[in-house]
């Protein structure tokens, strides 16, 4: 008897001590952190092309004050609403006492410096196929930025998805940093997929998701339902959107579809973005889209529409 409860706690133990390391926040390796003090100049193109001031400013802010990142914008969800918190440079209030390893392990590994997991809200699945350079531009931009004394306001997440411990789970399951697309043709594509499967993380709204709210890879960039409940957020594949590589670029510049009509909800945030970026980068964004990314087959257009029904949705979000 007493050695079947020695060996029930033994168990209990091991089982404890699995748990424990499965779920703890791993931050980025010490040989991944970027060696070099970054560039501001090119750290404002990562800081653009990323959109993190699109999450991050105010609700109401406008023009240059999108750049005072005080944080405060709400993002419901089928987990609960998330609330951007303040990021600026802010001692107190917001990450300016952070070093560049904790900036980094943040924005690639979704830990924070005290060692706990960032909600997947933070779109740190597709940051973390960001390069070195990338983030350490990024970090030397960020102290340029004004800072802002705003308390970030707490997530609305009940039980059991305010454990966050238990996320250290999920990222077992979903933080990945190989590419959608595996190869790819020529420098173009190879920058439009930086752009779109990283930086820009385009899949992070225009791919679904499944039950535990990862992304269903095979079904990359298949369009999905709007976390806000209006409408639903299209399908990019080339079976769904049949326009022209020159069509998408100018969207992405101007908002104006082929016919003539504009984009609305957030991709109006992500448009003035891309409207801030070279040409090139555009471009390069439309020749990723023209092809199939690997894993993903469209669905045919009479059950998932082609241009006018992606437009459709665009316009419902």
């Amino acid at each position: 008897m007493r050695k079947g409860v020695i060996l029930l706690a033994a168990l209990a133990v091991a089982v404890l001590a699995g748990g424990l390391w499965i779920t703890r926040a791993v931050p980025l390796p010490e040989s991944a952190v970027p060696e070099s003090a970054g560039d501001a100049a090119a750290g404002e193109q990562v800081f653009v092309a990323a959109g993190c001031a699109s999450c991050h400013h105010a609700p109401e802010a406008e023009g240059d004050a999108k750049r005072v990142l005080a944080g405060g914008q709400r993002f419901p969800s089928d987990f609960g609403t998330f609330v951007a918190p303040n990021v600026s440079p802010h001692p107190e209030a917001g990450i300016g006492t952070w070093s560049l390893a904790q900036f980094a392990s943040a924005v690639q590994r979704g830990v924070s410096p005290e060692g706990a997991h960032y909600y997947p809200a933070f779109p740190y699945t597709a940051y973390a196929r960001m390069t070195a350079q990338d983030v350490a531009d990024l970090w030397a931009f960020w102290q340029t930025l004004p800072p802002d004394a705003t308390p970030s306001a707490a997530h609305e997440v009940g039980f059991p998805f305010n454990i966050r411990r238990s996320l250290g789970v999920w990222k077992t399951l979903y933080l990945r940093e190989d590419w959608v697309m595996e190869e790819v043709p020529d420098a173009t594509v190879d920058r439009g997929r930086y752009l779109v499967e990283a930086l820009a993380h385009c899949g992070e709204c225009h791919t679904p998701r499944d039950a535990l709210g990862g992304l269903e890879r095979d079904a990359w960039l298949g369009g999905a339902p709007n976390p806000n409940g209006r409408g639903t957020i299209p399908d990019l594949r080339p079976g769904a959107l049949d326009w022209s590589a020159t069509d998408i670029a100018y969207y992405l510049e101007s908002g104006f579809t082929p016919d003539f009509d504009s984009a609305g909800g957030h991709m109006v945030a992500v448009i003035e973005n891309f409207a801030q970026l070279p040409a090139e980068d555009r471009a390069a964004v439309a020749a990723y889209l023209k092809p199939c990314p690997a894993g993903s087959d469209p669905a045919a257009p009479d059950t998932r529409g082609a241009a006018s029904r992606a437009l459709r949705s665009l316009l419902a979000r």
